[in-house]
């Protein structure tokens, strides 16, 4: 009997184990679109090859004059070998998949920086005060909030200074990406 329960209780654990997305941010370095794969090096040098799948979402590519995302036909969605970016990511063994890649920079998402006024964990919203004193209120997106949730909380008990990187969606700020600031 013991032996059963012990099956069923690892069965159930491994069902319940979600994947977890992680992030990093860094600069596309090569392209291969054969494999479907982009190389790119973190500020320390590490280089990640991650894999592009139908589900991988690209925010921050030039838009065209219909206002759909440049190259949108192609897996990288516009993205270029130089592209400053954030790779959200699961990881099954060594492999990595892009869930999300957010360009970043003066042609990628949009960029605040400040200082964590108001956190709202079950809303999924963060307050921020700017350099000039203004507030502003970002709605989080859920890998956002998985990938920064205890920086974030940590820096908001310490009234610490953020980057958000962020996108306007239907007159509303949405951030993708939060990274601690010195």
């Amino acid at each position: 009997m013991a032996v059963v329960f012990t099956m069923l209780l690892t069965v159930s654990m491994v069902f319940a184990v979600k994947e977890k997305v992680s992030a990093f941010k860094g600069t596309v370095t090569k392209i291969d679109r054969g494999a479907r794969t982009a190389v790119v090096k973190t500020a320390d040098g590490t280089e990640h090859t991650v894999h592009f799948v139908g589900r991988t979402l690209v925010h921050g590519v030039e838009k065209s004059a219909a206002g759909t995302a440049a190259g949108t036909e192609d897996a990288f969605h516009g993205l270029r070998e130089g592209s400053s970016v954030v790779v959200h990511y699961t990881a099954k063994g060594a492999e990595e998949t892009a869930e999300e890649v957010d360009r970043i920079g003066n042609d990628g998402l949009h960029m605040t920086e400040g200082t964590v006024s108001k956190l709202d964990r079950k809303g999924k919203a963060i307050t921020i005060r700017t350099a000039g004193g203004a507030e502003e209120t970002y709605k989080v997106a859920d890998h956002a909030a998985e990938d920064a949730g205890k920086d974030i909380g940590t820096a908001a008990e310490k009234s610490g200074k953020v980057t958000v990187y962020y996108t306007e969606e239907s007159g509303r700020k949405v951030a993708h990406f939060f990274e601690k600031t010195l």
